[in-house]
């Protein structure tokens, strides 16, 4: 899945929020709209359309500045279809996701003869990470944004990603974020931060780190290791069958330890299965 349209599924899937962060207010009724226009219909996937009351809002999204035809031409077009289909008024905003080389003319508007056809850009390295950070549902876009330590940014998004309560929304939201986060960041300090962090914070985590440590005291750390990594299994896959518990207590600290990290992408026994075959 391509960088914009991750983002033109966070907006059609929260699409009053987005609206909200675009307008700077909420909109009282926000509807998604179809995103191919009648007439040679034009690509639109990374386009979206959200009809809010007595006027339609155009959220693009764009990695690069560059294409073909170039964007003020998209942009005029995409307003005339629009106007001409629902006669009401058309805002239009492209979102850019990373900076343009050094120099580049970051064009508002379209401009021939007696022609102008105006429309807004936002830059999101120049946006306050503060709105993203405290949003869900555009929580990731903020590694995208302003910071004067990005990896700092970084790590506080992976932190706010970590707090959500429900483990689905979660891991969807984990996943929209690093994938974004690319646009910026080497993988593998995106994979260290969010795994350590969602470490760190995990509400189980924490609760099992306790008992550990107190187990700890009177057990091995050997045995303690399993304990844990046995806890942790049941609570994110479910009880485990007789085989594979006995697979884990062959397996030495190390091997533990690197599952205790592993299991937090786990969603099924299979992924245990898999896991335990590499091994």
């Amino acid at each position: 899945m391509s960088f914009d349209n991750v983002c033109k599924l966070l907006s059609e899937k929260y699409p009053d929020r987005f609206a909200a962060w675009i307008l700077g207010y909420p909109p009282p009724v926000v509807e998604v709209l179809k995103t191919e226009l009648s007439i040679e219909p034009i690509r639109a996937d990374s386009v979206i359309f959200l009809g809010l009351q007595e006027q339609i809002l155009h959220l693009e999204f764009q990695v690069k500045l560059e294409s073909d035809p170039p964007l003020p031409v998209r942009m005029l077009d995409y307003f005339t279809r629009l106007y001409r289909l629902y006669r009401l008024p058309v805002t239009q905003v492209v979102v850019l996701l990373t900076p343009p080389a050094e120099g580049t003319v970051v064009e508002t508007a379209f401009v021939a003869a007696s022609t102008r056809h105006e429309y807004r850009v936002i830059p999101m390295w120049e946006q306050d990470p503060a709105l993203f950070l405290q949003d869900n549902a555009l929580l990731p876009l903020a590694p995208l944004a302003a910071a004067a330590n990005p990896e700092q940014l970084l790590a506080q998004t992976a932190q706010q990603v970590s707090r959500i309560e429900s483990m689905q929304q979660q891991r969807e939201v984990s996943a929209y974020t690093q994938l974004l986060a690319g646009l910026r960041f080497k993988k593998t300090i995106i994979r260290q931060l969010f795994r350590e962090r969602a470490m760190r914070e995990s509400v189980i985590y924490q609760d099992i780190l306790q008992e550990g440590r107190q187990e700890g005291r009177q057990e091995g750390r050997q045995e303690e290791a399993l304990t844990f990594v046995l806890r942790l299994l049941t609570r994110r896959i479910g009880v485990l069958p007789n085989e594979l518990e006995s697979q884990l207590q062959t397996l030495s600290l190390a091997q533990l330890e690197d599952l205790g990290e592993a299991l937090l992408d786990f969603t099924g026994l299979d992924d245990l299965r898999q896991w335990l075959q590499t091994r």
